[in-house]
C-alpha cells in the first residue's frame, strides 16, 4: 500500500486541508507536503495514518 495515494484519496473525498490532516493524524502539519516531495514515512507512521483514516471513515 502506498500511503501517499491513500492520503490523497482521503483528502479528495473529505475536502480536508492537507495541513489539518497532518496535524490531526501525526501531529505534523507539513506531513502531506513532505509526502508529496518524496518523504517515505516509517512503518509506525504509516500505521498511525491508516488508523486515522479508518477512524474518520467510521465516524462519517
Amino acid at each position: 500500500m502506498h500511503v501517499g495515494r491513500e492520503v490523497e484519496k482521503f483528502l479528495q473525498r473529505t475536502g480536508m486541508p492537507a495541513t489539518k490532516f497532518g496535524r490531526l493524524a501525526v501531529n505534523d502539519p507539513r506531513f502531506v507536503l513532505d509526502l508529496r516531495m518524496g518523504r517515505e514515512p516509517r512503518s509506525h507512521t504509516v500505521a498511525r495514518v491508516i488508523g486515522f483514516i479508518s477512524a474518520q471513515e467510521r465516524a462519517r
